[in-house]
């Protein structure tokens, strides 16, 4: 009796554990399908990315830099307007897909790719793009630089499987803007942003996409008033030497148009050579395409804070 008792008892125990394992490995394989997709929001919608994608898109120049720092391989670039540093991808065996603002949906139908990654120039086509592949928008927040980029490199971190290599990156920028604020605090220079373009300037102030000298790196506005605007504010020579600050930092869209800098021999007149700036050489010429085109990544924003500190040093 006591023998059938027990079994029973051993039996009814391998019928719990057996069920325990089924289930068990029922949610293991669950989880195994999740782990498959990233799910990503971002300002436009909700994503279901394929874990670390291998056939991979790039519309933005800023999340190309990022990949390229990362050391995540691309599939299809826009080539046109390539910063220099970006070269490479020049190279016949990337696909070009287009331009900034005109995507070549036959290209990227025959590429099939995994992921799509788009910011601001491509926004208006974000569902079109969609029907191809899952898209991803990223894009910058003039008053909040430091945050929106943050949260793009660690979307980008959290897609391509790079979480701590992002978090190395990004301590390593806050340690070089904290360190060149400080610089920009103990200092009693102002200054201004200017983009030149076919010998026409306009000015930027604190909220605007190069807001990021003033809000992130400290750098004091020599004027607080300048029109926020996608072109900025349309400037003279004139209101330069009212102003008369003790930087210029120039972006010279004309580097990124054309290939050709038209810049220095803008600023090179007698009414400017009356100014601060220009009598102090204090007239900063910054990397056009790495402000322009290519804000955003981790490489450009080193950069950024290199050029911006050049003239506190």
């Amino acid at each position: 009796m006591m023998n059938k008792k027990v079994m029973a008892i051993v039996l009814a125990i391998i019928v719990v554990l057996g069920a325990g394992a089924g289930v068990y490995y029922f949610m293991q394989g669950n989880n195994t399908q999740a782990a498959g997709d990233t799910e990503i929001t971002h300002e436009l919608g909700t994503v279901s990315v394929t874990a670390n994608p291998q056939k991979v898109v790039v519309f933005d120049y800023g999340v190309l830099d990022s990949l390229n720092t990362l050391g995540v391989e691309v599939s299809g670039v826009v080539k046109q307007s390539l910063p220099t540093y970006l070269n490479k991808y020049a190279d016949a065996s990337y696909t070009d897909i287009g331009t900034l603002f005109e995507p070549n949906f036959e290209v990227l139908h025959d590429l099939k790719p995994d992921v799509i990654f788009i910011s601001g120039r491509q926004k208006d086509l974000y569902k079109q793009l969609t029907e191809i592949a899952p898209t991803v928008y990223l894009t910058l927040d003039n008053s909040d630089y430091l945050g929106s980029f943050k949260t793009n490199m660690e979307t980008i971190g959290k897609i391509f499987n790079k979480t701590n290599e992002v978090s190395i990156e990004l301590a390593a920028i806050d340690g070089a803007i904290t360190d060149l604020k400080q610089l920009t605090s103990a200092s009693n220079k102002n200054a201004l942003i200017v983009m030149a373009n076919d010998g026409e300037l306009s000015a930027y102030g604190e909220s605007s996409r190069f807001g990021v000298i003033h809000n992130t790196f400290g750098v004091t506005p020599v004027d607080t008033n300048i029109e926020t605007s996608t072109h900025g504010q349309s400037v003279g020579f004139e209101y330069v030497v009212e102003k008369n600050p003790d930087v210029i930092f120039v972006v010279d869209r004309n580097a990124v148009t054309t290939g050709e800098s038209k810049a220095a021999a803008l600023f090179d007149n007698d009414l400017m050579a009356a100014t601060k700036a220009v009598k102090n050489n204090a007239i900063i010429n910054l990397d056009a395409h790495t402000w322009y085109v290519a804000s955003g990544g981790l490489q450009s924003t080193k950069t950024m804070i290199a050029e911006v500190r050049s003239a506190f040093e």
